[in-house]
């Protein structure tokens, strides 16, 4: 909001000579100064809301991924993987606060990193303010998160900690840096014309930062790991370990759409700000609204995509197929989501659909093991918005979200050249790269340190009684004593011979 001044002096000509006037003219300004003031303090009030209530929802992926992950691994790994989810957050947090939020948005600095704001000392919280932390938080843990599904159920603990850590206090930072901070090398918030062809890259909410961040460090601990123990048969075909409880899984789909209601839409971090000068468009309150349709669009088009596509290709209908679909489609539209008309949205999901199918092919095929998907989700469907953005991104909507660009370069099919589109494919593979290096050279000196994989032995009796005291759910036996068995267990028992004590309930199963 712009500020609004008072002057005595420039009241005194429109209330004429009396006697009163210069008395009246001074209690007028005081008063109009004291509106102004509350004005100006209300509208920062509201954006700090908006910003906050867009932080709770982000935060409340993080209980969608716990749902999500625990649902798509078997029984006997879910204590494991919930607590890797708490951990991720709680690990992601303190480094953040220490070191990530330094490294991604500490100004001044230069173009690689950033170099102020360690444990948030000196943070300006007069135009900065407290809650972009959170906010920018909330967005870290969602990369280490995606990265723990695609290593779940043969990773030993430690390795889980040693890379959370590294992931949110250092690599996703300096991703965040280059493409979000105002001083970034490739940063469309830059005023001046020394960047990435003169363009910058429009990663608006993080199919890049975010997604490929996340999948592509899932990529290399899966690749170094290996597959589970029984994914692959001796002749090389891949069998299907399925997760035991399709109910998580849907719920925890549902609980990251809404989620992603704050993660695209709330990238704005403010919702009080006019556009000025834009005929037709009122303010940003108007982007946000088509902001979250574009998301909407996007999820439910990849969704409905892969129901129909696996149909074809299987012949079942299959949910949590479906589920993955829909989630390809939300982190492929990620990166455009603010810029680009509702219709492309739809080619948008559409395209996020096939681009995860022919991952998913070409995983099985290279006999690549990740039991949530996430590499190929986030880091195919990711690199694929990133593109998508560069092709369909609005002249006009650009214009509107990025104001300080000193030159407009829009989507390649909207007449705005290609510029932007070779701005995004140098992003796809700065990220590939740095990720790469810095996530590949952790998960191997872990690997030859022994601390990566959990023993052959542990694998097989499943994570929750070797390494967390005990399994996830509990059942009753007839005698009505506790037991707490894993379902590979029980039906082991129930191929000798049903027993009372062997007795499974339908809630544990495999």
């Amino acid at each position: 909001m712009a500020d609004m001044t008072c002057s005595a002096a420039e009241l005194l000509p429109l209330l004429g000579g009396s006697a009163n006037a210069t008395a009246a003219a001074a209690y007028i300004c005081q008063r109009f100064d004291a509106v102004s003031t509350q004005m100006s303090n209300t509208s920062f009030a509201v954006n700090t809301t908006y910003l906050l209530f867009s932080a709770y929802l982000v935060f409340s992926m993080q209980l969608g991924f716990a749902m999500l992950c625990a649902g798509s691994v078997r029984a006997k790994n879910t204590m494991n993987i919930m607590l890797t989810n708490v951990l991720d957050a709680a690990a992601g947090g303190l480094f953040y606060y220490l070191f990530g939020f330094a490294f991604a948005f500490g100004a001044p600095s230069n173009g690689f990193v950033g170099k102020h704001f360690f444990g948030l000392k000196d943070v300006p919280t007069a135009s900065f303010d407290y809650s972009n932390f959170l906010y920018q938080w909330a967005f870290a843990i969602a990369a280490a998160g995606i990265t723990s599904g695609s290593i779940a159920e043969r990773t030993q603990f430690v390795a889980y900690l040693i890379y959370s850590s590294f992931l949110t206090g250092f690599v996703y930072p300096i991703v965040s840096h280059w493409f979000w901070s105002a001083d970034g090398w490739a940063s469309p918030f830059r005023t001046d014309n020394d960047f990435l062809f003169g363009s910058g890259v429009i990663d608006f909410a993080g199919s890049g930062v975010v997604h490929m961040v996340g999948g592509i460090a899932g990529l290399w601990g899966a690749l170094i790991e290996g597959p589970r123990i029984g994914r692959f048969d001796h002749s090389g075909r891949s069998v299907a370990l399925r997760g035991h409880s399709a109910s998580l899984v849907v719920l925890g789909t549902f609980l990251l759409w809404f989620g992603w209601y704050g993660f695209n839409p709330g990238s704005f971090n403010l919702i009080l700000v006019s556009y000025e000068g834009t005929p037709g468009y009122y303010g940003q309150w108007s982007a946000v609204g088509r902001t979250a349709v574009t998301t909407t669009l996007a999820g439910c088009t990849a969704a409905l995509t892969t129901l129909f596509g696996k149909r074809l290709m299987s012949g079942h209908w299959n949910v949590t197929d479906v589920c993955n679909g829909l989630l390809g489609g939300f982190a492929a539209i990620t990166s455009g989501c603010s810029v680009v008309e509702p219709w492309a949205a739809i080619i948008c999901g559409f395209v996020a659909a096939a681009v995860l199918i022919g991952c998913n092919r070409l995983a099985e095929k290279a006999k690549f093991d990740d039991p949530l998907e996430a590499a190929q989700l986030h880091g195919g469907c990711g690199a694929w918005g990133i593109l998508f953005t560069a092709l369909f991104a609005k002249e006009a909507y650009v214009r509107e979200v990025y104001p300080t660009r000193p030159s407009h370069n829009y989507g390649l099919f909207m007449g705005g050249g290609g510029r932007l589109l070779g701005a995004h494919v140098i992003q796809i593979l700065v990220i590939t790269g740095w990720v790469s290096v810095l996530m590949g050279t952790l998960f191997f000196l872990l690997h030859k340190l022994k601390l990566l994989r959990i023993s052959s032995e542990d694998e097989m009796a499943g994570m929750d009684m070797t390494r967390h005291g005990g399994f996830a759910y509990v059942y009753h036996d007839e005698d009505g004593s506790s037991q707490h068995q894993s379902a590979g267990f029980m039906l082991k028992s129930m191929a000798v011979g049903p027993t009372a004590s062997s007795t499974p309930t339908p809630n544990n199963h495999v």
